[in-house]
């Protein structure tokens, strides 16, 4: 859709936290992203400054699997039904339920010693907004629920619009208590608590152009490692900031819309990361749109990783004498990813629109940039499809 000066940016923003449970979860992730606030954690809006004129019922469906050379690993199934509906000019409400079910196998350390995996998840979130002249009040609290690990969060989100509704700064604050267990015993009942804090700034151009610019910070403390790795052993403290830039941009000569974003993440662990998105929205007729999407991350590895040796595979390495923390988990390694993939959507009549997108995810060792990544990695891919309807009323 074209800004014009009273639009307000973009589309809620969401990043999945890094859980302690035994799987990357990234497939629910995406489906989180796509769908879902999830409310314990602080995310990017730019709230319009009254209550939607009409409520708004959304079902998401996702089928995710990924795989490392000849051994296909873990499987996502996963559904999300969200419901915004206005209460008056002045108050709003939403909720979310999510359910995920996950199969197949996970590495213990590295790429290797894949172990089988089998859980259900269950997830839930509810806010409410209320809107004043020129600004804005959201209140969430959100709870998940599975077999090795629980989550509870509270949030509270506030946005200020200028005069012409031009510009709106938003800050937020969010919290999450959660419960880490491991059905092997190793761990039960460990806990962990995360707060996130953001401040962001969303400006209309022109007509054709939007800039948002976000800063977050993050503190975690507790049981931050992973039951489910062999050799894990991570601080109970993780401090970290993201910075991010997002430019919405609408071409008069096709009427389709780019957005460009680009994320910077850094940890006291001393993960650096940086991720570039960019998607082009191109409407065609009787309501068909199609957006290619295209996504580059890379990041550093995390001080206590511990490397694979490949002289000895499929064996783990020996740790490193004395060490406090260590960790052979991948997801903390050095490596560079790329994500390609396309979304087709179908705008049937005022009120009900249907789509479906497909992405193909790839992780090499050897694409991070900035440096070298960690060695003796075997290549990761996941494929995920994803369905979607919604309604207004």
């Amino acid at each position: 859709m074209k800004p014009t000066s009273n639009a307000q940016a973009g589309s809620a923003m969401t990043q999945a936290r890094d859980k302690n449970s035994r799987n990357d979860r990234r497939g629910s992730g995406l489906l989180a992203a796509a769908l879902v606030l999830p409310l314990a954690h602080v995310a990017t809006i730019a709230h319009a400054e009254s209550a939607p004129d009409k409520g708004l019922i959304s079902l998401k469906v996702l089928d995710y699997q990924d795989s490392q050379p000849g051994e296909d690993r873990v499987k996502v199934q996963a559904s999300a039904l969200k419901i915004v509906a206005p209460l008056s000019d002045e108050w709003a409400v939403g909720a979310t339920y999510v359910t995920d079910s996950i199969s197949g196998a996970s590495p213990a350390f590295h790429s290797y010693a894949l172990s089988k995996l089998r859980d259900f998840r269950r997830a839930f979130d509810a806010d409410v907004t209320r809107y004043f002249p020129h600004s804005s009040v959201t209140l969430g609290a959100s709870v998940s629920s599975e077999s090795d690990y629980i989550s509870r969060g509270l949030s509270l989100q506030g946005s200020q619009f200028s005069e012409d509704k031009n510009t709106t700064w938003t800050a937020g604050i969010g919290f999450a208590n959660d419960t880490v267990s491991a059905s092997t015993g190793a761990v039960k009942g460990e806990n962990k608590q995360v707060v996130d804090a953001l401040l962001s700034l969303t400006q209309v151009l022109t007509a054709n152009d939007i800039l948002q610019l976000n800063a977050g910070l993050s503190h975690g403390h507790g049981y931050l490692s992973d039951p489910y790795k062999a050799f894990d052993k991570r601080p109970k403290d993780r401090d970290s900031y993201t910075l991010m830039a997002r430019w919405n941009h609408h071409f008069d000569a096709t009427g389709g819309s780019a957005r460009l974003s680009y994320r910077y993440f850094g940890d006291s662990w001393k993960i650096k990361a940086h991720t570039l998105n960019a998607e082009y929205t191109q409407p065609f007729g009787q309501g068909w749109s199609v957006t290619p999407i295209v996504r580059l991350y890379t990041q550093s590895a995390a001080e206590f990783y511990v490397a694979a040796d490949p002289s000895i595979y499929p064996f783990a390495p020996n740790l490193p004498e004395n060490a406090l923390n260590y960790s052979e988990d991948q997801r903390i390694s050095a490596y560079g990813a790329r994500t390609i993939g396309v979304k087709v959507a179908k705008q049937i009549n005022e009120d009900w629109q249907m789509d479906i997108k497909f992405e193909q995810y790839d992780q090499r060792s050897s694409w991070r940039l900035f440096g070298s990544g960690s060695t003796g990695l075997l290549p990761f891919s996941a494929k995920t499809v994803q369905l979607g309807l919604s309604r207004q009323f």
